[in-house]
């Protein structure tokens, strides 16, 4: 019988993969491989989201674990950083920034809770809920097949955020310049506001700590389109000075 023809999943990897060595993964890894019906001796590519791209072929295939041995292991650059400050606010819309965060290679995942980040429930906060941002971030790195997972941190208080040292710090705000007109250094920081958007006293103090105020358009964006569309728009800027 003719075998079923599969595009190459990616996977991640708890610890770096290493030429020769069979990488033990585990229950979400092997429930990712029986969803794509890959089987024993099936090509994967593995990464362990610092960089690293290896592939290898599947040994095992349980309910809980999944055995690959490795037979090529490479290093990719890392890209131009760009971090994220990201409002807490409604948890499954913080969920689906983390996706598109993860697709564009963000360096950093940083949130902030601001005065209207208090008024939302149930809202994305606490331990818990980073260790579902990094399993939808591994997720989204899997569908992507990409090699760097964001740099998940603890919230922080918008005093802090305001604080944050860049050579670009750009805080979303409808009435700034247009983003793609901001002049960039990495790495990049992005700020923008929670549901509701900023109290006013938060943009000033932004503002006045040298914040550059920029701008997607003439409308407001619920935030996590304005996170994505901002970072998706810095990534092409930095790219294209990459070229340059």
């Amino acid at each position: 019988m003719e075998r079923r023809h599969h595009s190459v999943a990616t996977l991640v990897a708890d610890a770096t993969p290493q030429v020769g060595q069979r990488a033990s993964l585990g229950e979400s890894a092997a429930h990712h491989a029986r969803v794509r019906r890959l089987a024993i001796g099936d090509e994967v590519r593995l990464t362990d989201g610092a960089g690293v791209m290896a592939r290898g072929r599947i040994e095992h295939l349980g309910k809980r674990e999944l055995h690959v041995l490795v037979d090529r292991v490479e290093s990719r650059p890392r890209p131009q950083a760009i971090e994220l400050l990201v409002p807490v606010g409604d948890r499954d819309r913080m969920l689906w920034l983390a996706e598109k965060a993860t697709e564009l290679a963000v360096a950093v995942w940083q949130p902030v809770i601001y005065a209207r980040s208090r008024s939302v429930t149930p809202r994305g906060e606490g331990e818990s809920f980073r260790g579902k941002v990094r399993l939808r971030m591994e997720a989204a790195l899997e569908q992507s097949g990409g090699v760097w997972l964001p740099e998940i941190r603890d919230e922080i208080s918008a005093s802090d955020a305001v604080r944050h040292p860049a050579p670009t710090r750009i805080v979303l705000d409808v009435g700034g310049d247009p983003l793609l007109r901001t002049t960039m250094a990495t790495p990049v920081v992005l700020a923008f506001g929670p549901e509701g958007g900023f109290e006013p006293e938060e943009l000033d103090a932004f503002v006045d700590a040298g914040w550059r105020a920029a701008a997607l358009g003439d409308s407001t964006l619920r935030f996590e389109t304005a996170g994505t569309a901002a970072v998706a728009a810095v990534r092409a800027a930095l790219d294209l000075t990459t070229e340059d």
